[in-house]
């Protein structure tokens, strides 16, 4: 019988309470009566120092995870790292490389900051799990790997790139979510959701034999999304018949609207400071 709750914490985001940092970026602490996981660090201290005013010690995190390489994720790193001296890191190996937003020819440079590589650098060998399968953190935490793309209407969700001269597109391969088996089904954390949120949904589910998904918090990069994808999103997720969904970060002004429009009370926007136990 799963007997065990989480509580996930909002650390950072685009929109937060009164007297927190707020940034273009996510971070997510995660706490079960057995494990403390960060997951994605946003682009800055605002993740420590939002920590401190929430009164939440990252030097007891037993783990953080990474969703992907961009900055926005990654960028503090660097600052997590000097607290959280005994969390085991995990991350897919694309998550280092070189990447690029291409917007009329200019380039944006989207990767990992360099000093959280040179803090990545510095992390014990054992500490370090570069993840390309599905994988269990802990009893009832776990990690997608690499996410199928199966759907037709969802796609990595902007311009991006391997290259500066825009020719090598990015299939963004290092997204990676987290799921909780919770004792009223699974909730599902995503950074960006660049592998599509439907097929991020579709993977947790078939990696814990087709369980019920509770809820869903984080970036689902809807920002750019013509009214054809979101309402086909929509149309998959209300077939899942879950009882919350918490969009943050890159989820997007219009998307946001559609999924409140769609589900009522069941869509809670996200924001730093928000606690949501399951």
């Amino acid at each position: 019988m799963r007997t065990e709750t989480a509580t996930i914490t909002i650390l950072v985001d685009n929109l937060g309470a009164p007297g927190l940092a707020t940034e273009h970026g996510l971070s997510l602490h995660i706490r079960t009566a057995g494990h403390t996981v960060l997951f994605d660090t946003g682009q800055s201290d605002a993740c420590t120092n939002n920590s401190r005013v929430l009164g939440l010690d990252l030097s007891q995190l037993d783990a953080i995870v990474l969703s992907h390489g961009h900055y926005d994720h990654t960028g503090g790193l660097c600052s997590v790292l000097g607290l959280a001296r005994r969390a085991e890191l995990y991350c897919h190996p694309a998550a280092v490389s070189p990447r690029y937003a291409v917007r009329d020819h200019q380039p944006k440079p989207l990767h990992m900051p360099r000093p959280s590589m040179s803090a990545l650098d510095r992390v014990a060998e054992e500490r370090l799990h570069w993840v390309q399968q599905s994988v269990r953190l802990a009893g009832t935490i776990g990690l997608s790997g690499p996410i199928p793309r199966q759907t037709v209407y969802e796609d990595t969700g902007g311009p991006f790139f391997l290259d500066t001269g825009g020719h090598r597109p990015d299939p963004i391969d290092d997204d990676l979510a987290l799921w909780i088996d919770t004792p009223t089904g699974l909730v599902v954390c995503v950074g960006c959701a660049h592998a599509g949120l439907v097929n991020t949904l579709v993977q947790v589910q078939r990696l814990n034999g087709g369980r019920r998904v509770r809820a869903v918090i984080g970036g689902f990069h809807l920002l750019s999304a013509d009214e054809r994808r979101i309402k086909a999103t929509i149309d998959a997720l209300q077939a899942l018949a879950f009882d919350e969904i918490v969009p943050c970060h890159c989820t997007g002004e219009a998307a946001v609207e559609a999924l409140g429009a769609a589900f009522g009370e069941r869509c809670r926007p996200g924001a730093a400071g928000m606690r949501c136990t399951y």
